[in-house]
């Protein structure tokens, strides 16, 4: 009997407190046309020490490969 009861789930009838129809069509709208906010348009630059340590590992490479080093 412990094994064969199914549970009652719980549903809910959430209505948002601030709903605005304009601005939802807005946002759906800058959605489509694929618009987005200059602070996630950023890219993400690595930091300088990093591309001086691929530099150096590069460079160290050919070296390696040209027999020089």
């Amino acid at each position: 009997m412990l094994f064969t009861k199914r549970p009652k789930y719980s549903r809910f009838d959430y209505t948002p407190r601030f709903y605005n129809p304009e601005t939802d069509e807005e946002e759906k709208r800058k959605k489509r046309l694929g618009f987005r906010s200059a602070r996630k348009s950023k890219r993400k630059v690595a930091p300088p020490y990093l591309m001086l340590l691929i530099l150096i590992i590069v460079v160290l490479l050919i070296l390696k490969l040209e027999g020089a080093f």
